[in-house]
């Protein structure tokens, strides 16, 4: 196996993605967890494997050199007014969640970004943030049982 810096990126990744699936076997769980479908361990579980199986990959196929592009951006391509724009933005919706609640905060948060990132249509715009908020809202709230705070200081 000829060694090359792919595959050596592939080696690290390797052992920090089995180190992190060891380590996560010691996260506690309560016995009242014994039988739940979807615990503190799975996410960590699901990542690990995820990341064993992309490294593994990348050890077994590393990219070829005709499928490697060299590019590599510097300070003056950088577009530096959209990430202050965004520093920006999530400060704001950081101080604006509990004053304006989960679902409003975050319907105008997905918004701004959207139309920072160049979307224009309003109706994609209202949209998409309305019913990715309600959505995540639903899921975390109601399927995990985990308390967001919907309207202003609930």
């Amino acid at each position: 196996m000829k060694r090359s810096k792919d595959r050596l990126g592939g080696m690290l990744l390797l052992a920090f993605f089995g180190s992190y699936a060891w380590l996560s076997q010691d996260i506690h769980l309560p016995p009242a967890y014994a039988d739940a479908a979807f615990t503190a361990q799975t996410l960590p579980h699901f990542l690990a494997g995820l990341g064993i199986l992309a490294a593994a990959w990348l050890v077994a196929f590393p990219p070829k050199l005709s499928e490697v592009v060299e590019t590599r951006p510097t300070t003056q391509s950088l577009n530096w007014s959209h990430l202050l724009s965004f520093l920006a933005l999530m400060s704001v919706y950081g101080l604006s969640l509990r004053p304006l609640g989960f679902l409003l905060s975050t319907s105008v948060f997905l918004m701004a970004g959207l139309l920072l990132l160049g979307e224009r249509r309003p109706s994609w715009l209202i949209g998409v943030a309305v019913l990715v908020t309600a959505g995540f809202w639903a899921l975390m709230s109601l399927g995990l049982g985990v308390f967001l705070s919907p309207w202003p200081y609930q």
